[in-house]
């Protein structure tokens, strides 16, 4: 079968902080017994769209790879997560297709056997690391000024940084325009391009993925809309 992704951001009501971030640990057993789920990430995210260091305790993510788009289908009408992020303050669905990478999330390559996506569209991107103990303070401090640039790029809809843990293993979510938008910021902005020799240089990365999807569908608010509306 033809696998999809999707990627799931969640805000519970205000005074649900602690709910939320226990979730983080309940849903992981349910997660794990869902049918047709290949691989999965339940993830905390950080304040607003700074990709940087921070929590926003009332908001976690899902990053999940399926079997084939019906399992995701029977998930997000049947199983009590999905359900529940009904009762939420906001939650947000997009449905991705694989348009390339490379790299791995915890030694799995995310997009092996994913179906191809349309490249003339929007764009979403994953891109994660691990960072090694001794590299932390120095991502730590590179990582502020790509977040500024990153801001000011031509063709960002919205981002959201998310993680595994507060220190060391961080990704971002984002959403552009095109993949001539993902391309000019990844190659073209001088920081980004000074921090990326930086990490090869000093090897700061135990491991890193970037991954490219096809946002084909979408449903629910992000901040209150939905970036991918027409």
């Amino acid at each position: 079968m033809a696998r999809v992704a999707s990627f799931h951001l969640i805000r519970e009501r205000p005074g649900r902080a602690l709910l939320a971030m226990a979730r983080l640990g309940a849903d992981r057993p349910q997660l794990q017994r869902v049918p047709g789920l290949k691989f999965w990430k339940l993830l905390g995210t950080g304040n607003g769209d700074d990709t940087g260091p921070g929590a926003d305790l009332r908001r976690t993510a899902l990053f999940a790879v399926w079997e084939s788009e019906e399992r995701l289908d029977d998930f997000l009408a049947s199983h009590r997560i999905p359900r529940r992020w009904q009762r939420a303050e906001e939650h947000f669905t997009v449905r991705l297709r694989a348009l390339g990478g490379h790299g791995t999330w915890r030694g799995v390559d995310p997009l092996d056997g994913m179906v191809d996506g349309d490249r003339a569209g929007r764009v979403a991107v994953i891109t994660r690391a691990d960072v090694r103990r001794r590299s932390w303070r120095d991502f730590a401090a590179a990582g502020k000024e790509v977040d500024a640039e990153l801001h000011t790029a031509a063709g960002l809809i919205d981002v959201v940084g998310v993680g595994e843990a507060p220190v060391g293993r961080l990704a971002t979510f984002s959403l552009w325009e095109s993949a001539k938008a993902v391309r000019t910021y990844a190659y073209a902005m001088p920081r980004h391009q000074q921090v990326i020799e930086q990490t090869r240089d000093g090897d700061w990365y135990a491991e890193e993925l970037f991954a490219r999807f096809e946002p084909y569908g979408s449903t629910g608010t992000w901040n209150g809309r939905n970036p991918l509306a027409d």
